[in-house]
């Protein structure tokens, strides 16, 4: 099937729903057997398809979902996880033990960053943080006890891609597990596994509910992988509830349309700032003139309303003129919703690899594109400027 129509089609099952075309909500934490052979079977068999054994575990409502992802992002098997971040977790823990190492990208997710400091260090696993431009060059930091080579692209802050299919080629070499965040596209513009990905993850939060309204993670990945995968995520026990996951099951179906809405938007409005005199450079891998937009035109096939702009240096007070006074923008440290936010940001802060790269730029904006008109976003980023320009 064409994508639009495997993203609207899967993971339904009306004949077995009385018709209905949504799968309905299943509450549950006690799932009973009638007999003690139906529940000793049901409980060797707890990861198939089709097996329910306790609410931990999951529902059919979790399934059509899990299913669903699945399908879109090209992988055999998802979980669904309370939150992003829980995913990223869950998806990290099931590979790791005591005194292993991990490879970690440095233009990481705040948080996973933290998780790999603090959380895991805790517990002996070292983590070397590498250069999203390294390549096959990855091969030289891979270790006898490298469990993990840890990919996103884009990156979070400053957006540059990564060569996800030379990396992951040299990782599989030492028997290495490729893992990518994969938020950015959701499985829409990017198919992780076609690439040598081993694990997805994603925050579900984002694109695939895409209302601002549900935190949700999902991990996917291949058969190879999934008992470890799907076990990990019922010992954390960061389940996501049926309500929260019928919502998310619900903003997929619409998701196909909704990211080609915000790669118009996010390119247009990249566009324009590109020739704004405030503007030094806007980091949108689609832009011609972006040092990443080969490897955005070979692996992608669009981009999201996600993207980064740094400005020329201006005061405080200039800036604070200007984003306080917007009205289609908020202020909100997610994304992926129908709305448009803005953030200022400190990519140099969040870096310690080229870190020198970052440190002398002017204060960096990150805009998400939502769903709103473009003229209307733009003028009223027009607007902005005409304030920041006349308090400095």
């Amino acid at each position: 099937m064409k994508q639009d129509t495997l993203i609207t089609t899967v993971g339904r099952d009306p004949e077995s729903n009385h018709g209905i075309v949504n799968p309905p909500v299943y509450h549950a934490s006690t799932i009973v057997s009638p007999t003690l052979a139906e529940f000793r079977e049901k409980r060797g068999r707890r990861w198939e398809l089709d097996v329910f054994t306790y609410g931990r575990q999951g529902t059919p409502t979790h399934q059509s979902l899990e299913v669903a992802t699945a399908a879109l992002l090209g992988g055999d098997r998802s979980v669904c996880m309370g939150s992003g971040l829980a995913a990223i977790n869950a998806a990290m823990l099931a590979f790791l033990n005591s005194g292993d190492h991990v490879l970690m990208v440095d233009t990481v997710y705040g948080p996973t960053r933290n998780f790999c400091n603090n959380f895991l260090a805790r517990f002996g696993v070292n983590t070397t943080y590498y250069d999203p431009a390294i390549g096959s060059g990855i091969k030289e930091l891979i270790q006898d006890n490298t469990k993990i080579v840890y990919t996103e692209s884009p990156g979070s802050l400053t957006f540059e891609l990564q060569d996800i299919r030379a990396i992951s080629d040299e990782a599989h070499k030492r028997d290495c597990v490729v893992i990518i965040d994969d938020t950015w596209s959701s499985g829409v513009f990017f198919k992780p596994f076609d690439h040598g990905a081993d694990v997805s993850v994603i925050a579900g939060t984002k694109y695939i509910v895409g209302h601002s309204d549900v935190m949700m993670g999902m991990i996917t990945t291949k058969d190879e992988y999934w008992q470890r995968i799907r076990q990990s995520a019922s010992e954390l026990g960061a389940n996501s509830g049926p309500d929260d996951v019928y919502l998310a099951l619900r903003g997929l179906r619409t998701i196909g349309v909704r990211m080609r809405q915000h790669h118009e938007n996010g390119l247009k409005l990249a566009s324009w700032l590109e020739g704004r005199p405030e503007v030094d450079r806007v980091l949108h891998p689609g832009l011609p003139s972006n040092p990443h937009h080969k490897i955005w035109k070979r692996d992608f096939t669009g981009a999201c309303g996600l993207f980064g702009v740094v400005l020329k240096p201006y005061p405080e007070a200039a800036l604070a003129a200007m984003l306080d006074g917007l009205e289609l923008y908020g202020m909100g440290a997610s994304w992926g919703g129908f709305e448009s936010l803005i953030l200022l940001t400190n990519p140099a802060a969040t870096r310690t690899i080229a870190k020198e790269l970052w440190e002398n730029d002017g204060p960096t904006l990150r805009i998400h594109a939502g769903l709103e008109d473009v003229e209307d976003l733009i003028i009223d980023l027009e607007k902005g400027f005409e304030r920041l320009n006349t308090t400095v």
